[in-house]
């Protein structure tokens, strides 16, 4: 097995990101443990990735137990039995992570990726091209832990790609923008500080906006499948259909995502102060502390609206998203669950009270 220090200058393991954060996180199980990654999620297992090449491995029934769910990204312990069949025994910690609201449940988080460097929010300069689903994805990668930068695709396509980024730039100042068209080869080589030795590149987006193509692009040779748009609507067809981490020949490694037809938030309350900076700082400006910015005098958000400083829509998006956060957070507390529960029911019953008031003629309005 690998002592804690061999595991930090291994190469290989070098190569697929390891530091001295998963080292010194790692030092409980040197001896009993090697450590590796996890590339590929199955339903019946996991692809992982050792100093010594790719394996298949399953979960202890005691992480299956308590819940673990290895996701692409993680860096593990596992053991290999005489026939060399592994099985992960922990995950380690994760320095970062990309997750949504598990659609499938009502209170469930589904971690995508993790122990990412860089985030690249995919969007393709067609009909796709969405500022309000950005500004979700950007609430989300912010809140990760991972640096995001907005990549947009198909730039041979486009008759005003700069027009295109400014637009971006209005809801992300503070965001790398990137023009690119794998077709034509053109403007990947600003990607390149960005895939370096060790470093891990996650690409999000939706079906059809050349994710694996620019994965393709990049290596110079067809490693991930890739599939034609539909001409009504620009859309894809899913062609990805898991989460696939790839070490790339030139350097770095990314991992390619399927196309996700919703995202919805599962913890991104710092990500949407950091997205919505600028209202943010709008609503600290208002006269009143609790202003609603409705129909309060010296609303700084109304005057903002006003003068064109802000834009409803965005304005709306911002609200939309808090409104869907605030409600992930009441059913993710219990507590706070109750207690609206228990509000609502009294609201309820005053109405009721109301309604009966008045077929009795004590009450008119």
């Amino acid at each position: 097995m690998l002592a804690p220090e061999m595991t930090i200058v291994d190469p290989t393991l070098k190569k697929l990101g390891w530091n001295a954060f998963f080292g010194q996180n790692f030092r409980q199980y040197a001896g009993a443990y090697e450590p590796g990654r996890v590339s590929t999620v199955h339903k019946t297992g996991y692809l992982v990735y050792t100093k010594d090449g790719e394996v298949r491995a399953r979960a202890a029934g005691s992480l299956r137990q308590n819940g673990d769910q290895p996701a692409t990204g993680d860096w593990v312990a596992l053991s290999r039995d005489a026939t060399g069949t592994a099985t992960i025994h922990a995950i380690l910690p994760r320095k970062s992570k990309f997750s949504r609201k598990d659609a499938g449940r009502v209170t469930g988080e589904q971690v995508l990726v993790t122990n990412i460097d860089t985030v690249f929010l995919v969007t393709s300069l067609n009909k796709d091209f969405n500022l309000r689903r950005l500004e979700r994805y950007l609430a989300i990668a912010r809140d990760s832990g991972a640096e995001p930068v907005v990549i947009l695709s198909k730039a041979d396509i486009c008759d005003d790609v700069a027009s295109r980024i400014a637009a971006v730039k209005e809801i992300a100042p503070d965001v790398a923008v990137h023009a690119i068209s794998s077709a034509e080869n053109r403007g990947l080589e600003q990607l390149s500080a960005y895939l370096q030795e060790g470093r891990t590149v996650a690409l999000l987006g939706s079906s059809g906006v050349g994710k694996s193509t620019l994965v393709n692009a990049l290596e110079g040779r067809e490693v991930q499948k890739t599939g034609d748009i539909r001409e009504d609507d620009s859309r894809g067809r899913h062609v990805t259909t898991e989460r696939t981490l790839i070490m790339l020949e030139k350097g770095g490694i990314i991992i390619d995502n399927p196309g996700m037809r919703e995202l919805q938030l599962w913890d991104a309350g710092d990500g949407l102060l950091s997205q919505f900076a600028d209202i943010e700082a709008l609503g600290k400006q208002c006269k009143f502390s609790d202003c609603r910015h409705e129909t309060e005098p010296g609303c700084a958000i109304k005057k903002a609206l006003s003068d064109g400083t802000l834009s409803v829509v965005r304005l709306e998006s911002y609200r939309k998203l808090q409104k869907e956060q605030l409600a992930i957070e009441r059913k993710k507390n219990p507590a706070l669950m109750a207690e609206e529960r228990k509000k609502w029911k009294k609201i309820g019953q005053l109405g009721e009270a109301i309604r009966k008031s008045k077929e009795r003629g004590d009450y008119r309005s």
